[in-house]
Order: structure tokens, then sequence, then C-alpha cells
């Protein structure tokens, strides 16, 4: 072992070591174990309450997505049938505008 990992595990040892004391008094143990636990609830709730809000903007912006989509989509087919009729229209015109030149 070189002079760094000599180093860095005394460091860890140094660390570790208050640990090791307060568990030795079973009182002191218990309740670093309940703070613990008590954190990680904290953090699990807060985690669940950004997911539950990520998955509401989520639908909120699909559901946005989806109206724009059929707002486009309904006008484009409003506005192709437009198109056609005209197109009809306007040959059918032509056509009886032929028809009254030539008969």
């Amino acid at each position: 072992m070189n002079g760094k990992t000599i180093g860095m595990f005394l460091f860890a040892c140094a660390a570790l070591a208050p640990f090791g004391v307060a568990a030795q008094d079973s009182g002191a143990g218990q309740s670093i174990k309940q703070d613990a636990k008590a954190v990680g609830h904290g953090v699990a709730d807060g985690a669940r309450d950004i997911g539950h809000a990520t998955r509401d903007v989520a639908k909120k912006v699909g559901h946005g997505a989806k109206e724009a989509g059929l707002g486009i989509g309904h006008g484009a087919k409003k506005a192709g049938i437009a198109v056609g009729h005209g197109a009809r229209d306007g040959w059918n015109a032509t056509r009886h505008a032929v028809k009254q030149v030539f008969d």
C-alpha cells in the first residue's frame, strides 16, 4: 500500500469512528437510526411529490398538444373541402360555358 492509499484509509476510519462510538450506546444508535429513517422518508416523500408534479405537467402539455393537433387537422380538412368544392364549382361553370358556346 502506498502513502495515498494509507491516507485515504485513515481518513475513512476517522470519518466512521463517531458512528462506531454512537453504536456502542444503544440509545444513541437507535436515535441515529430513527433520524436516518426519518430523513429517508422525507427524501422519498419529496421525490414522490416531484414525480406527481412532473406527471401532471406532462399530462397537461400532452393534452394541449393533442388539442392543437386536432384544431390544425380539422382546419386543414375544412380548407381542403372548401378548395375541392371551389374547384368543382369552377369546373361546372367552365363546362356550362363551353356547352353554351358550342351548342
